[in-house]
């Protein structure tokens, strides 16, 4: 048993999103996970010298963001749970790509109650998105004050498409249910990127083991594995006094 903790982002979703991947075989076969196809620009710079006629194979290309897959969505009849007039209050004085430090502290104080005397873990109060970075963990709600998934340049929360394409699962494809099922359904699905990765694994070993008329392995290997893949993506770097930091505009062109 093999057990792969990855980052959708990693590999081309536009959503931070950790996961953890079991695979495993009775044959004794080791599988492996791919290297991440995507990083963070600021820390992916060419290398002062390479190696003539190289081939840039280990180049990560840029994270995905949100406005790669929401900013052209035109909607006629959205479904959105959408946030009270209390905190549409609260959210208009954010600017994108910031939460709660925006606000005046008074405010803050007003707004969180309690909340804002712990310690870590609030980066969701009254967060708008920017579509220059990629999307945070969906939730089941996107319209809680402690979570908010507010719009970048509308003051409301993510629609259920806008949802689903951050998820990347086809703008046809039908969800069923109230607006809050459909959101769950949503919410806690594994980014179907993933789901390609992972399916592309299964089918390669398949393909080895057939070649190798199914036979178990003739080494002995470790019965079972835990695979860290990048999966911890800082984003304090982003967000500092309420001011958000995004990559270079060269690199959102690539």
């Amino acid at each position: 048993m093999d057990c792969f903790e990855v980052n959708a982002v990693n590999y081309g979703a536009p959503q931070l999103r950790e996961r953890a991947l079991f695979l495993g075989n009775r044959f004794g076969v080791a599988v492996d996970f791919p290297d991440p196809t995507h990083g963070n620009p600021d820390a992916s710079d060419e290398p002062a010298q390479v190696e003539l006629f190289a081939e840039p194979a280990n180049q990560l290309r840029p994270w995905r963001t949100l406005g790669d897959v929401i900013a052209d969505l035109k909607e006629v009849a959205p479904t959105v749970m959408d946030f009270s007039p209390r905190k549409k209050g609260f959210l208009a004085l954010v600017p994108p790509g910031s939460n709660w430090r925006s606000l005046p502290v008074e405010l803050q104080k007003e707004s969180m109650g309690r909340a804002w005397f712990a310690k870590g873990g609030r980066s969701g109060w009254w967060r708008r998105l920017s579509f220059d970075l990629p999307c945070p963990t969906l939730v089941t709600m996107p319209n809680h004050a402690s979570t908010a998934l507010c719009h970048p340049s509308e003051i409301r929360a993510l629609t259920l498409r806008e949802y689903a394409r951050i998820q990347e699962f086809p703008d046809a494809w039908e969800f069923c249910g109230t607006p809050s099922e459909q959101f769950a359904q949503v919410g806690n699905a594994v980014p179907v990127r993933l789901g390609v990765v992972a399916g592309g694994v299964i089918a390669d070993s398949l393909d080895r083991l057939a070649a190798n008329a199914w036979r178990p392995a003739e080494l002995n290997v470790q019965p079972y594995r835990v695979v860290y893949i990048q999966s911890h993506v800082r984003t304090r770097q982003w967000y500092k006094d309420g001011e958000t930091f995004v990559w270079e505009e060269r690199w959102r062109q690539r």
